[in-house]
Formats: structure tokens, C-alpha cells, sequence
């Protein structure tokens, strides 16, 4: 449990609720290394069917689900690209280079929006052997960094249309995909398709306590369970884990848009009294970016007063706040963390 009564740090924070714990402790198990365990399979079958791809993947984090998905298509010495703020390239501390040999390269996103010429300009095919061939396109969706940004899908569209002619693959990042599809109302399957690999997070809007799920061909996601053993991550009795993911499916997807809500009445209550520190109608999800340095606050000095009235946020960088909403923040937690920002910023 939080010392703080608004804790809105991460939707990583989570505890499990006492329905999810009960379907943990009735889990049945077996050996996930073997293949053996029901409940993983149950798990990955599921979210595979949901993303519209033939199989799935349980992972015990959203960075390894998402450095297997780059491995599957990016040989060593070859490169990926994403925006400069993906969560691959800015929050992965290397790891797709240090694990596989991949170099990176970015374009410019304001707020996280896919622009796809701006990935296809820096395309390169065919080259030979004089410069780093392109073998992967990431797309990240909800994008974090860019406060909860939702990737419109005829973007994605035409980035996916390009990039298969060129013979480019496609990965997508969607550790908060639940969010774009319970804002949007566009399926999971729509959005899924449009990629060759997916990993999707359920520790962080859907509140279990661990674990992601990449999807993708049944050939790519035999490979991506030999290089998990590899990285050392084969898990044996994993179904207790698998059973709190399959929990929050069943409960705690649609209840995203109340996180949504909160998100964008605390929103617009800053900017009554601030109005240059965020825009309500930028907020599409359940992050929420305020630009504390145009209003002449030092973010790390509003982390801490707020921690002094039992509000913590996240100092994204020398300008910005993040607050994120998630199942443990409540209407009450909600009004505190506006009261508190308020009377920071009001002074």
C-alpha cells in the first residue's frame, strides 16, 4: 500500500485486488518451460485471439516481451527505427543493442504522433554494403512519453502499407493498447493486425502484478520462447501470474475510461488556474503532461512539495510532471492531487 493518498507515480504500482489474488491462489499450474502449465496457455492463447495473431507469448516484463519482438526481425548490425521518445529507445537502457546488436535511429514526434513519412524518409533498403540496412519500424500505442498519445490508425495504415512494400517489418510497443482501444472503440484485432509482432502489458492499466504478453506467427513465437530461455527467463509454475493476466481481461479492461475521466477533470482544473501548464483537450487517455517550467516551477521541487501534501508524480524531464491514473487512484485521490497542484501552481 502507497504512503501517499494520490500516487500517481505509474499504473505500475497497482496491488492486486482480492479477486485477483483469489484467482492466483485457485490457479492451476504446471511447468511453463515444458509447455505444461494451463494457465499460461490459456493466457497467451487468449490475448493472441484478441490481437488477431496465431499465438502468444507470457513474459515476465514489457521490456523483455519487447526486445524479443525486436530480435525476431532485426539481425546484428542492422537497425531499428522509432521516435525519439519510444519507450525502445529512451527507456530500455540499451538493451536491443547490447542483447542483439541492433543500432537505432529516430525521427522527431511532438507529443508521440506517428507521422509516417517522417519514419520513411529515414528508411534505407537495398543499400549493400555502405550503410545500416532498415529491417524494423516500432510504433508505440499509447505513447507514454508523449502523455498517453493515441496513434491514429490510418496512420498506422499507411506506415504499414509502405513498409511492406519495402519489405520492412513492424513492431508495435502497445504496453498500453488497452487504453487507445477503450478511448477509441477500435478493436484490438484492428489495431493488431497491422503489425508483425505485438507485446501488450498487463501490469499496467490492468493492475497484475507481473507480466506481459508478446503475439505474433506460431513460428515467430516458437523462436521468441527459445531466445526467453535464453535471456534466462523461462519461467516454471507461471500460472499464478498467467491467472492475475487473465483476471484483469475478464475485469478491469472497460473500467479504463473512468482512469480516462479522472485523467481529464484533473486536466482541466490545472488549467483554470495555469492554462500554459497543460491542455485538457491534449489528454486522450490516462497520462497526463504538465509543463510545470512554463508556469517558473522546477519539476523535481514540485515533486517533492507535492510528496509534502501526499501527491507523488513522476519529474519526466526539466520541464515536465507526469501523473498517471490507474485502478488504486479514486475520485477522492483525484480531487486531493487537484487541490495540491493547484495550490502549487496558484502560487
Amino acid at each position: 500500500m502507497s504512503r501517499f493518498r494520490a500516487d500517481l507515480l505509474s499504473d505500475t504500482i497497482t496491488a492486486p485486488s482480492a479477486g485477483m489474488r483469489a484467482a492466483m491462489a485457485a490457479a492451476e499450474v504446471g511447468d511453463d518451460v515444458f509447455g505444461e502449465d494451463p494457465s499460461v496457455r490459456a493466457l497467451e492463447e487468449r490475448v493472441a485471439g484478441m490481437l488477431g495473431h496465431e499465438a502468444g507469448l507470457f513474459t515476465p516484463t514489457g521490456s523483455l516481451a519487447n526486445q524479443l519482438g525486436l530480435r525476431l526481425h532485426v539481425r546484428p548490425g542492422q537497425e531499428l527505427l522509432s521516435d525519439a521518445g519510444a519507450h525502445v529507445v529512451r527507456a530500455e537502457l540499451g538493451a536491443a543493442a547490447v542483447f542483439s546488436g541492433i543500432t537505432s535511429r529516430t525521427w522527431s514526434a511532438p507529443a508521440g504522433r506517428l507521422d509516417p513519412e517522417a519514419a520513411l524518409e529515414l528508411a534505407q533498403v537495398g543499400v549493400g554494403p555502405y550503410q545500416v540496412e532498415t529491417a524494423l519500424v516500432v510504433v508505440e500505442n499509447t505513447h507514454n512519453f508523449g502523455g498517453g498519445t493515441i496513434q491514429p490508425i490510418d496512420s498506422i495504415r499507411r506506415l504499414r502499407s509502405a513498409t511492406t512494400d519495402l519489405g520492412i517489418a513492424t513492431h508495435l510497443d502497445g504496453a498500453r493498447l488497452w487504453n487507445a482501444h477503450v478511448a477509441t472503440g477500435t478493436s484490438l484485432a484492428d489495431y493488431g493486425t497491422l503489425f508483425d509482432t505485438v507485446s501488450v502489458c498487463l501490469s499496467k492499466g490492468l493492475g497484475a502484478p507481473v507480466g506481459s504478453v508478446l503475439v505474433g506467427s506460431a513460428e515467430a513465437m516458437a523462436e521468441a520462447r527459445v531466445w526467453r530461455k535464453r535471456y534466462g527467463a523461462g519461467m516454471r509454475q507461471a500460472g499464478v501470474l498467467a491467472a492475475a493476466g487473465l483476471y484483469a481481461l475478464d475485469h478491469h479492461i472497460e473500467r479504463l475510461a473512468d482512469d480516462h475521466g479522472r485523467a481529464r477533470r484533473f486536466a482541466a482544473a490545472v488549467a483554470e488556474v495555469a492554462p500554459g501548464v497543460v491542455d485538457p483537450g491534449g489528454v486522450e487517455t490516462n497520462i497526463v503532461m504538465l509543463d510545470v517550467a512554463a508556469h517558473r516551477v522546477d519539476p523535481r521541487a514540485a515533486v517533492a512539495a507535492l510528496g509534502e501534501r501526499s501527491v507523488r508524480v513522476y519529474a519526466v524531464d526539466s520541464r515536465r510532471l507526469r501523473c498517471v491514473w490507474h485502478l488504486d487512484v479514486d475520485d477522492a485521490a483525484t480531487d486531493l492531487a487537484v487541490a495540491a497542484v493547484r495550490e502549487l501552481l496558484g502560487h
